[in-house]
Order: structure tokens, then C-alpha cells, then sequence
């Protein structure tokens, strides 16, 4: 009898940056999970989004990730999914998998109900108060009625946190541990139970289960005992840390105002400290469904991603947010552990999350459909030196645009017809502290980046005018 096709655990985190794990490089943040997934698997070091069309970021990353379609060509930056955008859920649905949701849906629930024919604690929006979020329990008709918080649990004092004190009294479940709780007991709910099973079949139909934390995007509000794992006078402060952005970029909304101006190097630490502390609790909570896959029998059988929907500056570049084309808004985690997987390698090739979806497919042995602009990273999977792109395109906005080639970025800003342009060199400078767009001998790899951009403007049917037509002027 042929082997069951594995399942698929893929978790999705909000506002999670490239540079957070500490198997990665990060020695300041305990992910004792996300590290063994980096040990068990494949990191794609190189992973990246592709930008916004608008100040909540994660609308489009989370819809170009169910579509594997890129910025440009989704319908209202995400909000809604046409029919004609087969999502990976509601692909591998057709194909005989039970999927099950649970978490962040920023997309709409007419989208959450053609995805998913399990689920619970669903959470139709951007942000919200981590203890009390107004979630939806599973509706398979898809008439999802208003929310409703999470009920109340008894709390144990108060804390204080981002400089203000909260009362955990009238505290209910935290967001990471409700979604977690969830997801274990579908996983558990289907090891002991035989309503899953299908008629020739040999057990269990296979299973995608979609856990989309809402953390570590704030309020950051987490458990006690991770914030007191971080002492935020013993946090580095970032290489590119500003106290202000050195010229207009377009955007001062919601995200830049969570901290005064001009950043301080105290509280900029402040912020980290508490950011480090919901990854941890975050981390605690992956291990736990982890753990669950584990008694079921089905983590051998498993492909587990982990990814994150955005980058968020935190005080590099003078910005807090994730609207901006620098990489600490752009480069995300993505970690791949199971069945066809390396384990403990990395790859450097470029890429986005769109092509979680076609490498996927290629995986599962399913057919992606059409309308799927992803690459599939199978063939990195297999071959340390293979590359399914030699550049990346970012934008944000009608404001920002950039392309990478892998060594060189360069980023040209456009704001009420000011112009700045921007080079970097990755290899010698990945942070992105040191423009080199003024220095003549720096003036061929600027026009070739800038043809790139103009070539991709019509790949991607970018529809920017406000930066083009300033760039066609002066490049």
C-alpha cells in the first residue's frame, strides 16, 4: 500500500525579522524551538518579501503567501481574494488534505472559508489586544457573525511593559498560546479520533494546519517570565541605529509613532528587550504543537515552515516600522524541516515567500494551478548552488523602490517630487549603513540596478507613476 503524502505545519509570524533566531547568528534571543527546526532542516537565509501597497504590510504579504502571486497583482493589496487566485489551503483541500486555520486572517472570511475545512480561534484583522482577542470560532458555511473575545481567565497582578502598566487581573489567554492551543488539539483530536479516516486509505487523510501568530507585532504584551529574560541596559544596540531618518520617506503613520522623536538609545533597548520577549514566548509556543505533532506519530511525516510576514526596524535607520524597502523591513525567516528536507544546511539563494506555495506543490506532488507566480525552491532543496532568481524587486507604496541583485541594493526614494538614490553593498555592508550612490566608480553599478528597476516596472505592471516618471527624468 503507498505511503500517505506528508502534512503540511506551516507557521506564520507577524512582524518577525530575518535576524531573530538565535541558530542564525542572533546570540541576544533564546528560540530553543525555532533552533532545532534551523538543526532539523533547511534555512533560506536569503528569504525575502516583496514590499506593501499600503502601511499594514502584512495584508499582502499574507495574501501573496495563500496565492503565491506577486505585489502587484493582487486584488486590493490583499484585502479580498478573487476566486480566480487559488490559495495553497483551498488547492491542497481539493486535493484530498483536511486543512485547518486557526490565528491571523487578514484577507476576509470569504477567502478563510473556501482555505479551510477545520479551524478555530480565527481572528479576522491586522492587530489587537494580545490577552483578549476578538476571535470567531470555525463556521463551515463561511457566515462568520461578529466576534467575540476570548473569555476571561483569572490573572496573577500586573506588569509593565512599553512603558505602561498592565493590569493581567482582567486578562484573558494570550494570543500565542490560544492559536497554539488550538492547533493541538486538531493535531490531537485527529490522532484519536477515526472521523478523519477515508476509505481506501491507509489511516488519516494527510493534513495542512495553518497557525498565523499575531506575535511578536504589538502591543507587546507577553507572559512575565520572558520579559524577564531580557535586561534591556544588556541589549546591543543596532549597527544602524539613528535617532532620526536622515531625510523624509514618505510615512510617519502608526508603527514610527510608538516611539518619540528623536530615538533614544534607552528606549530603542526597551523596545528590543520586548520584542526578544514575545519571539521567546512565541518560540515556547511553536515547540508546544511541535511536541504535539511528536506524541501523534506524525512528525516524521511532516513538513514543517516557518516564516514571518514582515521585518520592523526598531530604531535602525531612525524608523520603528516595516514600511520601507531596507532590509530590516523586507528579509524575513523562512525555515523548512521534514520529509525531503536537508537537514542542518542553508541556502543562500534569493527568494520570496510567494514561492512557499510552488515549492509546496512541487513537495506534495500537486500540480500548482495558473495563477501561482511563485518559483519552487525544490531545486535549491536539492542543490546548495542552484538559484531560481538573480534579483529581487521591492516596493512600498507609491514611495519606495529597490532591487537587489544578491551583492548590491539600491533603493530610490521619491517623496513630493524629491528624489534620493541609494547603493549598498550587501557583501561588505549588510546592514546598510554606508550609501555609496555618490561615489563615481559606484556610477556603472548604479544605472545597471536602476535599468533593472525599469525592466521589472513592466514585469510587475507597477503602476507607481510617482516614482517613475521622477526616475525617468534624472537616471
Amino acid at each position: 500500500m503507498a505511503s500517505r503524502p506528508p502534512n503540511v505545519l506551516l507557521f506564520f509570524a507577524d512582524d518577525q525579522r530575518f535576524d531573530t533566531i538565535r541558530a542564525l547568528g542572533n546570540p541576544d534571543i533564546h528560540t530553543p524551538n525555532l533552533d532545532w527546526l534551523v538543526r532539523e532542516g533547511t534555512a533560506f537565509t536569503r528569504a525575502h518579501i516583496m514590499g506593501g501597497t499600503v502601511g499594514a504590510v502584512c495584508m499582502p504579504s499574507r495574501a501573496m503567501l495563500m496565492t503565491g502571486r506577486t505585489l502587484f497583482h493582487l486584488q486590493d493589496s490583499g484585502e479580498t481574494i478573487p476566486d480566480e487566485h487559488v490559495m495553497l489551503p483551498e488547492l491542497l483541500r481539493g486535493a484530498g488534505y483536511d486543512t485547518f486555520g486557526t490565528g491571523k486572517w487578514h484577507n476576509g472570511p470569504a477567502s478563510y472559508a473556501r482555505c479551510f475545512s477545520h479551524g478555530d480561534q480565527i481572528f479576522f484583522g491586522g492587530m489587537d489586544d494580545h490577552w483578549n482577542v476578538p476571535v470567531c470560532r470555525f463556521d463551515p458555511t463561511g457566515a462568520y457573525p461578529e466576534p467575540r473575545p476570548h473569555p476571561f481567565d483569572p490573572g496573577t497582578g500586573s506588569v509593565e511593559m512599553q512603558g505602561k502598566r498592565f493590569d493581567a487581573v482582567a486578562s484573558g489567554t494570550h494570543s500565542s498560546q490560544l492559536f497554539a492551543d488550538a492547533t493541538i488539539e486538531f493535531l490531537l483530536g485527529r490522532a484519536g479520533s477515526g472521523a478523519h479516516a477515508r476509505a481506501g486509505g491507509d489511516g488519516c487523510a494527510p493534513f495542512l494546519a495553518y497557525l498565523a501568530f499575531m506575535a511578536p507585532h504589538d502591543p507587546r504584551t507577553m507572559p512575565q517570565r520572558f520579559l524577564t529574560m531580557y535586561d534591556p541596559d544588556r541589549i546591543p544596540l543596532p549597527d544602524a541605529f539613528l535617532p532620526e531618518h536622515p531625510f523624509d520617506i514618505g510615512w510617519r503613520g502608526r508603527d514610527e509613532l510608538l516611539e518619540r522623536y528623536p530615538r533614544t538609545p534607552a528606549a530603542i533597548r526597551r523596545h528590543i528587550a520586548e520584542y526578544y520577549a514575545m519571539i521567546s514566548h512565541l518560540d515556547a509556543e511553536l515547540g508546544r504543537v511541535i511536541d504535539a505533532l511528536r506524541t501523534t506519530g506524525e512528525l516524521d511525516n511532516t513538513i514543517i515552515v516557518f516564516a514571518g510576514d514582515n521585518g520592523l526596524a526598531l530604531g535602525q535607520h531612525g524608523l520603528m516600522g516595516k514600511q520601507s524597502t531596507y532590509d530590516h523591513s523586507v528579509h524575513v525567516p523562512l525555515l523548512m524541516a521534514g520529509p525531503g528536507v536537508p537537514r542542518g544546511e542553508r541556502r543562500e539563494a534569493l527568494c520570496y515567500l510567494l514561492d512557499i506555495y510552488p515549492t509546496l506543490c512541487g513537495m506534495l506532488g500537486v500540480a500548482a494551478p495558473p495563477s501561482v507566480e511563485g518559483r519552487s525552491l525544490c531545486p535549491v532543496l536539492a542543490d546548495p548552488d542552484a538559484a531560481v532568481r538573480d534579483k529581487l524587486h521591492f516596493a512600498y507604496m507609491d514611495l519606495h523602490r529597490a532591487v537587489t541583485d544578491g551583492r548590491h541594493k539600491l533603493i530610490e526614494c521619491v517623496v513630493d517630487g524629491e528624489r534620493h538614490t541609494q547603493l549598498f553593498d550587501h557583501a561588505a555592508d549588510p546592514r546598510e549603513l554606508h550609501d555609496l550612490a555618490g561615489m563615481p566608480e559606484q556610477g556603472d553599478n548604479v544605472r545597471r540596478l536602476q535599468g533593472e528597476l525599469r525592466e521589472l516596472r513592466e514585469r510587475w505592471d507597477d503602476p507607481a507613476d510617482n516614482v517613475w516618471q521622477v526616475l525617468q527624468q534624472g537616471s
